[in-house]
């Protein structure tokens, strides 16, 4: 059960990527770097928001528990994806990929993170 939430979870790869793409394709261009951010933090919130309500009216979860573990689940992967791609393959710092959890200096990237982890909860409780 919990293998198929595992598997739901790589579409918000691509939705991450494509978000990014968005940003420096279109808004990017004429925003400082900062800005640009915080606009990519609100559009990804609201595309993975939609992908989580489309999962869990398919496969909808058992209690808010469960939603909680697969949030929690949800959130390891995609810290642990940004660390192991942004370093490793991106060659980003880990000082680059820390500064990113910087809210006081108006990185909101904690917020899609705690996005994913409580959104299965509330789409529990609003489809019932």
């Amino acid at each position: 059960m919990i293998l198929r939430y595992v598997i739901a979870w790589i579409p918000m790869v691509f939705i991450g990527v494509i978000n990014g793409i968005l940003r420096e394709v279109t808004y990017g261009k004429y925003l400082n770097e900062l800005r640009a951010h915080q606009v990519s933090t609100a559009t990804g919130v609201l595309l993975l928001g939609l992908y989580i309500l489309l999962v869990a009216r398919l496969w909808g979860f058992e209690s808010a528990t469960q939603a909680l573990i697969i949030g929690c689940m949800w959130l390891g992967l995609t810290v642990g994806f940004e660390f192991i791609f942004g370093h490793y393959i991106a060659g980003q710092s880990w000082s680059k990929l820390l500064a990113d959890y910087n809210i006081f200096a108006g990185r909101l990237w904690s917020i899609v993170l705690l996005w994913v982890a409580v959104a299965p909860v509330l789409f529990y409780r609003l489809l019932g």
